[in-house]
């Protein structure tokens, strides 16, 4: 890859199957530790639930059978999302800087540009998304990883909005909140857009060269990954990605539970809890924006007293804004205990 930051390195998987992509960018990120790298890709008929999502809560498991859908967790934060061929992801892996100051804009205002560029009029909005006319036409997540940042994103060009709306099973607080009757009624299609501006005749192909272009600019660089690393991208698959136990496993029998909305995203938590007090195993769930894996602090709430102060001074230790995004130590302290 180029060593220069003038330059943008651009990939592509060659491949529409969802656990194989996801790996592939995880590659890319953990072993590309230099300069600004672009990718652009899709999967075909899948769900993709968020890092800290309950999958079997998030899907509608009915519908995902008899259409044959992928089911697949990835590695950032956020809400489940429905993608097909209709639909194009783009990833964004550079320097994080000070993680802090890391803000979602930094990454989707090149795209919202791209899309105005076109007659669009679109915009960033609320925790995550990017509009066009008020539609949702994409959601975004981050992750950081050794002073690296993945941004990635969907951009519904010609989506299904009856698989998307049938495929998920949406949360009906997530909809008052927002003032939305419905998945379909909230997100719209680039392509319906387009053919309102005067481009009706650009095609997904077509409009993702443009955004290869815009997004990259003149100083891009093509390249690829070596047969090595493709056969360690190939084991990454098969031994994370399509596993029962990373897209499923991640739930426990509970003996608490309790779940709330804050304007940073639902967080709900699940806690086995020992006859002496004490936590035997914490799991955390929501659509929170979260930027690090939640798995060292819940190793490190196991066998802490399931008490809020206990609690409490665990979450000190953290930096809550990696692994809740913009939820509040008070607000997971409310969550595991309301009114206390």
């Amino acid at each position: 890859m180029a060593k220069s930051e003038n330059y943008v390195t651009y990939y592509e998987t060659g491949s529409t199957d969802p656990y194989y992509n996801l790996a592939f960018e995880q590659y890319v990120m953990e072993h590309c530790k230099e300069g600004d790298i672009l990718m652009l890709w899709q999967n075909d008929n899948t769900i993709v639930v968020g890092q800290n999502q309950n999958t079997q809560a998030e899907i509608n498991q009915e519908f995902v059978r008899e259409h044959g859908i992928h089911v697949v967790r990835r590695m950032t934060g956020g809400g489940a999302v429905y993608h097909d061929l209709g639909n194009l992801n783009y990833s964004f892996i550079t320097d994080a800087g000070d993680t802090k100051l890391l803000s979602m804009e930094r990454f989707t205002k090149p795209v919202v540009e791209a899309l105005r560029a076109l007659g669009l009029d679109a915009a960033s909005s609320g925790r995550n998304d990017i509009v066009v006319s008020g539609k949702k036409v994409s959601g975004t997540a981050q992750r950081i990883h050794d002073g690296r940042v993945l941004h990635h994103g969907t951009l519904l060009f010609r989506s299904d909005p009856e698989m998307v709306a049938g495929a998920l099973n949406a949360d009906p607080e997530k909809f008052r909140t927002k003032s939305a009757k419905s998945v379909r009624a909230r997100i719209g299609n680039i392509a319906d857009f387009l053919q309102e501006v005067g481009h009706g005749d650009m095609d997904l192909e077509t409009f993702w060269k443009y955004l290869k272009d815009a997004l990259s600019g003149s100083l891009m660089v093509e390249s690829e990954l070596t047969k090595e690393d493709l056969q360690a991208v190939r084991k990454l698959r098969d031994e994370k990605y399509d596993t029962w136990e990373w897209v499923f496993g991640h739930t426990i029998d509970f003996t608490y539970h309790n779940k709330a909305r804050w304007d940073g995203g639902s967080l709900e938590v699940q806690v086995n809890v020992a006859r002496g007090g004490e936590i035997q195993e914490i799991r955390f769930y929501g659509d929170f924006l979260s930027l690090t894996p939640l798995t060292e602090l819940e190793q490190a709430l196991s066998g802490v007293r399931f008490r809020k102060e206990d609690v409490k001074a665990v979450l000190d230790q953290y930096a809550m804004n990696e692994l809740f995004g913009p939820i509040t130590e008070e607000e997971v302290l409310e969550t595991m205990f309301p009114g206390a």
